[in-house]
């Protein structure tokens, strides 16, 4: 062990040196890595900083920019979308009609029942009642699907027309 150590000793100067040596060298690259990471922290906010080809920086900033301009044009489509799925269930979704002669002293099935309806089978009944003397109309509302008149056998049929989305 002695020669080992005796060695060592006269050989202390250049492992010091080195070791010096290795340590300016790690303290260069540290000071190299650190300026870097300056500079990239520089870039600002039209470029993203994230590459250091700046051609490519300012693709991916455009890209990022087009990016929120869709996601605030999907909100406003879907904005849109609720309004007129709104307006959609108000508007006529189904209809029944029904054909029938009420006077013996008529040729044929000029009178009808028409049940218009919404979504929420909200809706009316218009009636016509047609004889060689005249015609005469007739209207009653629904809600939800019932009406607070009475209803002829005709204007019944045709209201369950329109409930069961069928169409004469």
């Amino acid at each position: 062990m002695q020669p080992f150590l005796d060695a060592l000793s006269a050989n202390a100067g250049s492992i010091a040196l080195a070791g010096l040596l290795v340590g300016i060298l790690a303290f260069l690259l540290a000071w190299r890595a650190s300026r870097r990471a300056g500079a990239a922290a520089k870039v600002g906010p039209p470029a993203l900083g994230l590459v250091e080809d700046p051609a490519l920086d300012r693709i991916l900033s455009a890209q990022m920019g087009r990016l929120d301009g869709l996601t605030n044009e999907l909100q406003a489509l879907a904005s849109r979308t609720r309004g007129v799925e709104a307006q959609g269930r108000r508007a006529i979704q189904s209809i029944g009609l029904v054909r029938f002669n009420p006077f013996e002293d008529t040729g044929s099935n000029q009178s009808f029942a028409v049940a218009l309806l919404d979504a929420d089978a909200n809706g009316v009944i218009l009636s016509s009642l047609h004889s060689r003397q005249s015609t005469r109309m007739y209207l009653k509302a629904i809600s939800g699907g019932r009406c607070e008149a009475a209803l002829s056998s005709e204007e019944e049929q045709a209201l369950q027309e329109a409930r069961s989305g069928v169409t004469a």
